[in-house]
Formats: C-alpha cells, sequence, structure tokens
C-alpha cells in the first residue's frame, strides 16, 4: 500500500513591513511553486503580510488562498475560522502540494502560523511544516528608533500591553527592557505609569514599523488621549530594574594534555 504524499506547510515570515527586511529564504518561498495563502481578517479586506510581498515586486498568483482570522477573543468563532482555514489548505497538502502562508513580522511570534499549524496537524499529523524565522516588529522598531533593546547581562520582557499596567509594575522589578505590544486600548494609562515612574525619556514609541506609514515619538506625553493605529508598541528601558547577582560559568584553563592546570593526570 502506497502511503499518501502531501505537500508542507510553510510559513513565510516577511518582516514588519519593509520589503527589504524579507529574507533570502522567504524570498526562495515566495518565487517557489508553492500556493500562496495569507491571512485577513473578513472577506474581501486588505491583507497586511500581502501588501508586503506585493510591495517586493511579486505578483498574486492565479491560485491563492486568503484565510479569515477575525478579530475576536470569542474561542468558539475562532476554533470555527481556524478548521475552516485549515479545511481550505488540505486541499492543496493533501494533492502534494506545498503551501506557503503568507506573515508579517516572525512567524514564531504572535502569529496566527501556530493555531494554522496545529489545526492542519490535528486533521493530518503526516503533515510537515517548516518555519523561515523573519525580523519581528520589535526589533525593527528599536533599529528604526537608533536604540539597543538589550546589552551585556540585560534582561527583557516582550508581552501585550493588555495585561495590564499592575503586570507591567510587577515586572519592572525584574527587567532592564520592557516591549509593550498592541498598545492602542492602553495607551493612557502606560503613559500615565510612565510619568508616574519618572520614565518618559526612556520610552519610544513606534507605529507601523518599517513601513512607508511609520512614525517613531520619543515624547509619549505628546500621544495623550490620541488614537493610534493597531501596529503599534512601546519600548521601555526601565531605569527601576532591581538587580541580582549573576551565576558566572567557571571558566578553567587547560595544559597541553587537555587536563585543567594544577590537576594532575591519573
Amino acid at each position: 500500500m502506497t502511503m499518501a504524499k502531501f505537500g508542507r506547510l510553510i510559513g513565510a515570515s516577511l518582516g514588519p513591513g519593509d520589503p527589504d527586511l524579507i529574507t533570502i529564504k522567504a524570498y526562495k518561498a515566495l518565487k517557489s511553486e508553492a500556493i500562496w495563502s495569507y491571512p485577513i481578517r473578513k472577506q474581501g479586506a486588505k491583507s497586511f503580510a500581502l501588501q508586503i510581498a506585493l510591495n517586493a515586486g511579486f505578483q498574486l498568483p492565479e491560485t491563492n488562498i486568503p484565510l479569515i482570522f477575525p478579530m475576536t477573543h470569542d474561542p468558539e468563532k475562532l476554533a470555527s475560522y481556524w478548521h475552516k482555514a485549515a479545511e481550505a489548505v488540505l486541499v492543496p497538502l493533501s494533492a502534494g502540494l506545498d503551501v506557503v502562508f503568507l506573515v508579517e513580522g516572525d512567524a514564531s511570534t504572535y502569529s496566527t502560523f501556530g493555531h494554522l499549524v496545529r489545526t492542519v496537524q490535528e486533521k493530518e499529523p503526516s503533515i510537515k511544516t517548516e518555519t523561515i524565522a523573519g525580523v519581528s516588529s520589535f526589533n525593527a522598531a528599536a533599529a528604526i528608533s537608533g536604540e539597543m533593546l538589550v546589552e551585556v547581562e540585560e534582561t527583557m520582557a516582550i508581552v501585550p500591553a493588555g495585561y495590564g499596567v499592575k503586570l507591567l509594575e510587577k515586572l519592572m522589578v525584574d527587567f532592564d527592557t520592557l516591549v509593550l505590544l498592541k498598545v492602542k486600548p492602553l495607551l493612557d494609562d502606560i503613559i500615565e505609569l510612565a510619568e508616574k515612574y519618572d520614565m518618559v525619556s526612556q520610552c519610544s514609541f513606534i507605529e507601523k514599523a518599517g513601513t512607508n506609514e511609520e512614525i517613531v515619538v520619543k515624547d509619549i506625553r505628546t500621544l495623550k488621549g490620541k488614537t493610534v493605529n493597531y501596529l503599534s508598541l512601546i519600548i521601555i528601558h526601565n531605569p527601576h530594574r532591581q538587580r541580582v547577582e549573576i551565576i558566572r560559568g567557571c571558566k578553567k584553563k587547560c595544559n597541553d594534555s587537555g587536563q585543567p592546570q594544577g590537576i594532575a593526570p591519573t
């Protein structure tokens, strides 16, 4: 009995928006014979991930699969759409064709690709997947704003701002850098937190990093009361981190025989 040969499901990370940040590996995946698939929020809506590929000079292949991933937190609705998305890509995968799923940013970081992979493999466990790493929004944002995310022996936390300022206050104890994603709903609360702890000068707001519409704001107080885009983040360099002792490795110098110095060979 011959085993059915399935195509691969490939997550192609396209970076935050600048087509020049598409990696060579992702570029090759887009140029391959794989069927393109990409996320949209609702029927007929534009796909940000697809637009990155088009801005890089690609043409949308005649055969393509838009997948609806709505902006909702309702687990039942989400599960229904993941099921439909998995069924859609399983058609070419079952015919032995590769499917490349276009992802903005990095496919392993807060991406719909993870949900798609899990749902597809629940239905057909033998399907192979591949994740092509890419430039995340916060990496690009740090580069655009001209700052380091973390340096030697520093710590960093990356959290959706929706967890609230109480959690952020707790994280300030342990982390030198806080990267707050999706800050739109809590922007004023974050600004008040920065003012409370005298951290305004340590904050950078970046919107639509890597696109033609990118905005960098160093004084976040100027944003109070304003509506910002969903694709916005804030980087905070936290001066209130409480330092603890670092456990360092023990380096032993070896003599020519390969034995650590001061220890005689047995």
